[in-house]
C-alpha cells in the first residue's frame, strides 16, 4: 500500500504448561517460553511499529514476592529494545551468579520474565497518541492476585464514550483516555465483583488465609466476567489478558472482524494475531493451528485447563478483507492464494486497458506487499495470452499460413513482460508521524529502474494493494514513473475504491481524506448537484441523533458509475506541473471480484458501506457531519 494508514496491532500470548525445569532439560534453556514470545512478536512486526510491550505472570511464588511484571517501549525498534534490555538483565544475573540456568528456581526468583505466563503487544497508534501511557499492555493492580489484570488488544471500539458513561453510572471515575482504558476498567469492575462474590461465600464458611486465596483463584469464572463486561462493546476486537492468579484469556469479537489463532499441546498454549507465525515458531502443520471462534473467549485456568465458550450472541461473520489484501503477512498459505487470486481477477480490466498490446506493455508492481498479487495477475495474463496464441496458431494452421516467423511473433515477442520498475528505499522511514516532514520525504521513498520501459512506446502497468488518499500517487509515484516516459501509465489496485470510514482497527475515519470521496464530491459540484451534499448532511445529522442503522453517505456515490469516479480520481491525482503528457488510467478491483478472490472474509464496509455493527453506521454518518462542518479528527 503506497498510502500511509495506521492499522492493525498484533498480540501474542504464551502459556507454559510445564515447570521451567522441563524446558531447561528438554530444550537447554529456562527461557524457552520467553524466546517463543519474542519470535511470535518478531514474526508479526508488520502489525505495529509505534510501540511494543510485554507482560509476565509467575506461578506459585511465595507470599510477599512480586508475581506480575510489565515492560514497554515507544522508541524506534521498540521490540528489539525490550528484549535486548530484558536479556541484558538476565545475562548480568548469570554473570554475577544470581542466576544459574540449570537451577530454574534462581531464574524464577531473580528474572522478572522467568515466568510461565507471557503476553506481548505490537502497537499501531490509532487513538490515544503515541506516548508511553497509550502503549499496551495496560495494568490494573491489587494486593489480591485475582484482582490484578494486564490487558492488550488489536481493536477499536466505536462507543468508548458510552462505555465511560456506564462506568460513571457504576460509581467509577474513569480517565477518558482510550478504548483500552475503558475496557480495562470494565473488565476490572466485573473481575472485582466476581472476586467479592466468591470471597463473601467462602468467608461465611470460615475459609481464610492461603486457602481462601487458593479457592478464590480456583473458583474464579473468567468467562462470566467477560460475558458481563462485554454487554455494550461495539467494534472489532481481539483482547488478550493475564490475571495475577495465573488465569489468562483471549476474546474475539462476535463478527470475527479481527483475526486470532492458537494451538496447544502438552507443553504450551500459544496465541497470535496471524496463523503463519505460530506455524513457523512452533514448527506446526496447518491443521495444528485453530482459529478462535468469533464471539468466544478462550480461558486458560491457573491449573492449565483450557476452555472455549461463547460470551455474547453471535453475529454474521464479517472478517476484515483488508487483512487478506494487505495487513497480514503473505506467507500464510490461504492469504498467499487469495492475493494471487486478487491479482488474477484484474486480468480482464488490464487487457482491455492495454488494448491487447502485449508487445508494447511492461507489467510491474509497487513494492513490496503487492508482489504476490502481481504474480497472480501475471499468471492470469499469461493464461489469457496462451489462449490467444493457441487460437491464432489453430487458425493459421487451418489456413495454411503457419510459419516460423508467425510463431516467433505470437510466442516470443508478444509474451507478457514483467519488470521490477519500482523499488522502495528502505532507509527512508515513511511512518514518521509529523505530516509536514513526512510529505517532504515521501517523494524520495521510491526509485525506478531506468531503461526498463521503452520511452514513448511501452504502456506501463503498475499494481498496488490499494489506493486510499492518493497522496503518494500525486506527490511521488506518478512523477517518478513519468521519468520513464511511457506511452501510457495504468495504476491497478487489488482493492476496490475505498469510499467509507473504518472504525474497527484501521485509522481511516475522515471522509475528506479518501480520494474516492473527493472525486465524488468534485463530480457533484461540477454537475450542479451541490444540494445533494446539504441533503445528506441533514440526513446524517438526524441519523446520528437517533442512532439509526442507515448509511446516508452512500447517496454521495449513487449518481455515478465506478468508472466515472475512477476517471475523476485520475484528474485529481495527476500533478498539474507534470511535463509528461501520456495517457493515465486507474483501475480498481470490483467488489464482486473481491468476494470471488476472498470468499471467507466478507468484511467490506470501507468499500460497500455495509457495516457489521450499529456503531459503524453511527461513525459513517458522523464522519460526513464532521466533513460538512469542517471538523477535523476521528468520527468515533
Amino acid at each position: 500500500m503506497s498510502d500511509l494508514i495506521r492499522h492493525e496491532c498484533g498480540v501474542a500470548l504464551v502459556r507454559l504448561l510445564k515447570p521451567l525445569s522441563y524446558y531447561q532439560e528438554k530444550y537447554g534453556s529456562p527461557l524457552w517460553g520467553f524466546t517463543k514470545l519474542f519470535l511470535l512478536m518478531e514474526k508479526q512486526h508488520n502489525r505495529g511499529q509505534d510501540g511494543a510491550g510485554v507482560a509476565c505472570v509467575k506461578l506459585d511464588v511465595p507470599a510477599g514476592t512480586p508475581f506480575m511484571f510489565r515492560e514497554r517501549n515507544i522508541k524506534a525498534n521498540p521490540l528489539d529494545r525490550i528484549f535486548k534490555s530484558l536479556l541484558g538483565q538476565y545475562n548480568e544475573h548469570v554473570r554475577t551468579g544470581a542466576i544459574h540456568p540449570e537451577f530454574t528456581d534462581t531464574v524464577k526468583r531473580n528474572f522478572d520474565f522467568g515466568g510461565e505466563l507471557l503476553m506481548g503487544h505490537l502497537r499501531y497508534g490509532t487513538s490515544g497518541g503515541y506516548s508511553m501511557s497509550s502503549c499496551h499492555p495496560y495494568f490494573r493492580r491489587s494486593p489480591w492476585p485475582t484482582r490484578n489484570l494486564a490487558l492488550c488488544g488489536n481493536f477499536n471500539l466505536t462507543n468508548t464514550d458510552e462505555l465511560n458513561r456506564s462506568l460513571i453510572a457504576m460509581g467509577q471515575h474513569p480517565i477518558f483516555a482510550t478504548d483500552t482504558q475503558a475496557i480495562l476498567e470494565k473488565i476490572g469492575f466485573f473481575l472485582d465483583e466476581e472476586h467479592e462474590d466468591i470471597f463473601r461465600f467462602l468467608r461465611k464458611r470460615d475459609v481464610s488465609g492461603p486457602e481462601l486465596s487458593r479457592r478464590i483463584s480456583e473458583d474464579l469464572d473468567v468467562t462470566r466476567v467477560i460475558t458481563r463486561a462485554s454487554q455494550r462493546w461495539d467494534g472489532g476486537y481481539v483482547l488478550a489478558g493475564l490475571i495475577g492468579n495465573g488465569d489468562a484469556f483471549v476474546v474475539r469479537d462476535p463478527s470475527g472482524i479481527r483475526p486470532c489463532f492458537y494451538f496447544q499441546n502438552d507443553e504450551v498454549v500459544a496465541f497470535a494475531s496471524e496463523r503463519a507465525p505460530l506455524m513457523t515458531v512452533f514448527d506446526l502443520a496447518l491443521e495444528d493451528v485453530k482459529e478462535v471462534s468469533p464471539g468466544h473467549v478462550v480461558v486458560i485456568k491457573r491449573r492449565g485447563a483450557i476452555s472455549e465458550a461463547p460470551f455474547t450472541a453471535p453475529l454474521p461473520r464479517t472478517s476484515c478483507s483488508f487483512e487478506r489484501i494487505y495487513f497480514s503477512r503473505g506467507n500464510d498459505v490461504d492469504i498467499y492464494r487469495e492475493r494471487q487470486a486478487l491479482g488474477g481477477q484484474l486480468a480482464t480490466q488490464v487487457i482491455d486497458a492495454i488494448g491487447h498490446d502485449w508487445a508494447n506493455t511492461v507489467f510491474s508492481y509497487i513494492p513490496n506487499t503487492s508482489e504476490v498479487a502481481f504474480y497472480g495477475m501475471m499468471s492470469a495474463l499469461r493464461t489469457r495470452r496462451r489462449e490467444e496464441v493457441k487460437t491464432a496458431i489453430l487458425a493459421a494452421s487451418r489456413a495454411g499460413t503457419l510459419t516460423e516467423a508467425l510463431l516467433d511473433e505470437l510466442i516470443l515477442r508478444n509474451w507478457p513482460r514483467g519488470e521490477k520498475v519500482v523499488s522502495k528505499d528502505i532507509k527512508i522511514r515513511t511512518f514518521i508521524g509529523q505530516e509536514n516532514l513526512r510529505n517532504q520525504l515521501v517523494s524520495h521513498v521510491y526509485d525506478i529502474t531506468y531503461g526498463s520501459v521503452r520511452a514513448g512506446r511501452d504502456n506501463l502497468v503498475v499494481l498496488d494493494d490499494s489506493i486510499v488518499r492518493g497522496t503518494t500517487l500525486r506527490r511521488s509515484i506518478l512523477r517518478i514513473l513519468a521519468r520513464l516516459n511511457p506511452k501510457k501509465i495504468i495504476i491497478v489496485s487489488t482493492a476496490p475504491q475505498i469510499r467509507y470510514p473504518d472504525c474497527y482497527g484501521i485509522d481511516m475515519s475522515e471522509l475528506g481524506k479518501f480520494i474516492a470521496f473527493e472525486a465524488a464530491v468534485a463530480l457533484i459540484n461540477e454537475r450542479g448537484q451541490s444540494q445533494l451534499l446539504d441533503d445528506v448532511y441533514e440526513l446524517c445529522r438526524d441519523e446520528v441523533v437517533k442512532g439509526g442503522p442507515v448509511n446516508h453517505v452512500r447517496r454521495i456515490y449513487e449518481p455515478f458509475k465506478p468508472w466515472e469516479i475512477s476517471n475523476k480520481i485520475v484528474e485529481l491525482v495527476r500533478p498539474k506541473q507534470l511535463e509528461w503528457k501520456g495517457e493515465f488510467q486507474i483501475i480498481f478491483q470490483t467488489l464482486e471480484n473481491l468476494h470471488i478472490a476472498v470468499p471467507d472474509h466478507r468484511g467490506d464496509w470501507y468499500f460497500s458501506g455495509r457495516y457489521p455493527t450499529p456503531g459503524g453506521y453511527r461513525v459513517v454518518n458522523q464522519a460526513f457531519v464532521n466533513y460538512y462542518e469542517k471538523n477535523d479528527g476521528r468520527s468515533y
